[in-house]
């Protein structure tokens, strides 16, 4: 079964389930814990939540299948990590895996030691939202200022990241069990440094470097990730930097690589990782097996 809310990416997936002969399905985490029993298989895909403050309600049902016996993908513990960016910025510095040096800021303490110029980002953020540039340490105390006001800054704080210059895209990775399974170029909308496409940056169809895939597979086994979204900014010296992980990107058929469906490789590659894969002539196991994708509202 694959549940969660019913989005584009997570009704393609669902479908590519249904073409591999599983039965694919879309539900919440609380109907998840309803329905799903030993032997079902959760492919877990919450996301951050609009407010900006945490990842959205479910990752205690995700606990509870696995207690009783349902194999969770992208855990609680992968997705927090992924959502969360100071941990993942702690885990991929223990991993020596490249990222840009980072400090965490609450209400009262001192301006971190990193030089500028510097981002400032929400700890769960996505969509480019309240993430600024600042290109010296006054602009940085603004900024700061700024943000106390905000909500998800009272809980926790705020991240200040070292800038890797922006050079106009970036490259986001899917990366599937210990593969990279789909990928695009994002391109920044005219007059913007951030590439999100919620702020009109656009996507462009690309073939990532075998170096590009190699780092993005292990920034998401470094977090224990099933099924992420890698994205990966070049460091101007023929490599790339991991900026961010995310357990829920959304993706469309723009990410197939070469003559391969996007959503039929994520899902094979995750069946092979956890060697779920029925072989021919298990008729009896294809029909009990399921996959779940678990997004709560």
């Amino acid at each position: 079964m694959i549940a969660g809310r019913v989005t584009r990416t997570n009704a393609a997936i669902a479908t590519a389930a249904r073409r591999l002969g599983l039965r694919g399905s879309v539900m919440t985490a609380e109907e998840a814990c309803a329905r799903l029993v030993p032997g079902d298989v959760a492919l877990a895909r919450l996301d951050v939540l609009p407010a900006l403050d945490g990842v959205e309600p479910g990752l205690w049902a995700l606990r509870r299948l696995e207690e009783h016996g349902v194999r969770v993908l992208n855990g609680a513990g992968a997705l927090l990590m992924a959502h969360d960016k100071l941990m993942t910025a702690l885990r991929l510095g223990a991993e020596g895996i490249p990222h840009p040096r980072t400090a965490h800021v609450d209400d009262g303490a001192d301006l971190p030691g990193l030089e500028t110029p510097l981002v400032v980002k929400p700890r769960f953020g996505s969509w480019g939202r309240d993430v600024f540039l600042c290109r010296n340490r006054r602009a940085l105390k603004r900024c700061l200022g700024r943000l106390r006001g905000q909500p998800w800054f009272r809980r926790q704080g705020v991240l200040v990241q070292e800038l890797v210059e922006p050079r106009g895209c970036d490259l986001r990775i899917v990366v599937a069990g210990d593969e990279a399974v789909g990928a695009v170029e994002r391109v920044a909308a005219k007059r913007e440094w951030r590439t999100n496409v919620a702020l009109g940056g656009r996507r462009r169809p690309v073939e990532p470097p075998p170096g590009a895939r190699a780092l993005a597979v292990e920034a998401a086994r470094a977090i224990g990730a099933d099924l992420v979204g890698v994205d990966l900014l070049p460091d101007g010296r023929g490599g790339h930097v991991v900026l961010e992980l995310n357990g829920a990107a959304d993706f469309t058929d723009e990410y197939s690589l070469g003559d391969e469906d996007v959503f039929l490789s994520a899902i094979a590659a995750v069946l092979d990782a956890e060697q779920a894969w029925p072989g021919p002539g298990q008729e009896e196991t294809a029909a009990i097996a399921s996959i779940s994708t678990t997004i709560s509202r």
